[in-house]
């Protein structure tokens, strides 16, 4: 369908304004269809994925048809989770930034009940909640719904998947007769249509045909594997593009909790996210990927419903998805808003079947590529190497250095070997981190060595070994990474990578854990010790610094 742009849609100066200082320009399908009408106060009911821009296809016109001068509560936004429940609050004040005379107000569970109270008294228009937690104000008489003008249920198949049918009608039975009523959803089930026929009058049914559920700009391949393969081949590809955040979706809880340990026991900045971790844990976790402190997250795909972050590079399925529609929600978290993104799907045997009914699904082709050798790797670093190099003699500012080296020159080095002797050191640690892909039959592996096998083990030190804690100068602020201190150990030391044991990295400073009879030798190998060309001083950790 033909979609318009914001300036097309009729909508206040500022909320426009708002929308425009957002980057967007050009509404997405579904907000094309939906603005106008739940504008005009019909009931909607909505059916759309995640990424095609439902949030504001409701968010805007319920802004614009709120009455600032009533102080009442007049529209109410359900969602599934807590995450989401945030996430559409922050979309929401972003869109009335220039409407300062309206309050919107999230609440959810795991917030403080009293500091919500407080909030509730200073009479928000617009709560945005979980249902269990509204029910909650309800029963406190802390939020009436009596005034309600507008009601919304975001992703209500995911509400009713949750067990939240009892406590929506509930809520929807406690709301004014004559209320407008917006519900979306991915998916049709019996459920919600029950709801529609009991709470909706006359919808208009808005619904986004598949064949735009996928975004044209994600690059799409899949690489056949073997299943003991499948953390190398992660790596090597990890390696190969260097990506700032990536998301990797697994089938299981147990599954992210043993990626999540490999690829920590590698090096990579990765973390966790499954339906176990506490609240308090995966808010913590989301803010690190947020912040870009955390390169990697791992996650099922239930606790990654609802988590919109921008600039994901790329999407891996290290498993493939049991469901065609999720395999659409994982990789629509990258490419979106107009940007490019890569979707990588691990498979093993059999599952290209399962690969083949997606790609009729979705109508996409995903294409077969080979994984890349460790000479792809080489000699993508140094290109991308040779092109800092070229770049930074083309902004020139280089007296000071060509001052040092026609001093060497004297010494009857030549400017040929000087330069090589620069790239070579530049590039030999990265060489030395490039992963060696096993092909030998799991079988044999486990023959010859358990070592070798991907348990736990593999990761951490013997613990009969006495360790010893060192401090180094040099921190999260230097844009330290956890393989940078390995590799840079393990080369200037000679202590192999598996001995060195954990690792703290705080904004100023790093703790590492090492053997014990290795701590004189460490010291005296570190006296002019340097990490990502930053000098750092190497000492014993003293017993009472920050643990």
């Amino acid at each position: 369908m033909k979609t318009l742009k914001f300036q097309e849609l009729g909508l206040l100066p500022e909320i426009l304004r708002a929308v425009e200082e957002m980057g967007f320009e050009e509404a997405t399908p579904i907000q094309t269809q939906a603005i106008g009408v739940i504008k005009e106060g019909k009931d909607v009911l909505g059916q759309s994925q995640t990424g095609t821009g439902k949030t504001a296809a409701f968010g805007i016109p319920c802004l614009e048809n709120i009455n600032p001068e009533d102080k009442n509560l007049q529209a109410l936004i359900l969602c599934p989770t807590r995450e989401l429940a945030i996430q559409v609050s922050e979309e929401l004040r972003k869109l009335s930034k220039y409407k300062n005379d309206i309050r919107v107000l999230p609440i959810y569970g795991g917030q403080p009940i009293d500091r919500q109270i407080m909030a509730l008294k200073k009479s928000p228009q617009v709560v945005i909640g979980t249902p269990g937690r509204i029910m909650d104000h309800m029963k406190r008489h802390t939020l009436k719904l009596d005034k309600l003008k507008m009601i919304i249920l975001d992703e209500a198949d995911e509400m009713l998947d949750m067990g939240f049918r009892e406590d929506i009608e509930i809520i929807l039975q406690k709301t004014p007769e004559n209320r407008q009523t917006i519900l979306f959803s991915a998916t049709m089930p019996k459920g919600i249509l029950e709801l529609t026929k009991n709470y909706q009058k006359n919808p208009v049914n808005i619904k986004v045909v598949r064949k735009e559920l996928t975004v044209p700009n994600i690059d799409q391949a899949y690489f056949e594997v073997k299943e003991y393969n499948k953390l190398e081949a992660l790596c090597r590809i990890l390696d190969m593009y260097n990506p700032e955040l990536s998301v990797i979706f697994c089938n299981t809880k147990k599954r992210v909790d043993e990626l999540v340990e490999h690829l920590q026991g590698r090096g990579y900045f990765a973390e966790g996210l499954h339906g176990d971790l506490k609240q308090q844990q995966r808010d913590v976790v989301m803010k690190k990927f947020r912040n870009k402190t955390l390169e990697i997250l791992v996650a099922t795909d239930v606790a990654a419903r609802g988590i919109d972050v921008e600039n994901i590079d790329i999407v891996f399925n290290y498993d493939l998805p049991q469901d065609e529609e999720y395999y659409i929600h994982r990789i629509g978290r990258t490419g979106r808003a107009g940007r490019s993104g890569k979707a990588y799907t691990f498979v093993v045997g059999k599952e290209i079947y399962k690969l083949k009914d997606i790609m009729r699904y979705t109508k996409a082709k995903v294409e077969r590529q080979k994984l890349p050798t460790a000479t792809d790797i080489e000699e993508l670093r140094i290109k991308n190497f040779v092109e800092k190099v070229k770049n930074s003699i083309a902004e020139g500012h280089l007296t000071k250095y060509i001052n040092i080296v026609e001093s060497m020159m004297v010494e009857d080095y030549t400017a040929l070997d000087i330069a090589s002797a620069l790239m070579k050191m530049n590039l030999y640690k990265e060489e030395e981190e490039i992963i060696e892909f096993d092909d030998e039959p799991y079988e044999e592996k486990e023959r010859k060595s358990k070592k070798q096998k991907f348990n736990k083990s593999s990761y951490k030190r013997d613990s009969n070994k006495e360790m010893v804690r060192i401090f180094l100068s040099i921190g999260k602020n230097d844009n330290v990474r956890t393989k940078d201190i390995v590799g840079a150990l393990a080369n200037e030391t000679g202590i192999p990578g598996s001995e060195i044991g954990s690792i703290d990295i705080y904004n100023e400073f790093t703790f590492v854990d090492i053997p014990e009879n290795q701590l004189r030798s460490v010291l005296k190998k570190t006296k002019n010790f340097k990490i990502r060309g930053n000098k750092v001083s190497v000492e014993r950790a003293k017993k009472n610094r920050k643990r």
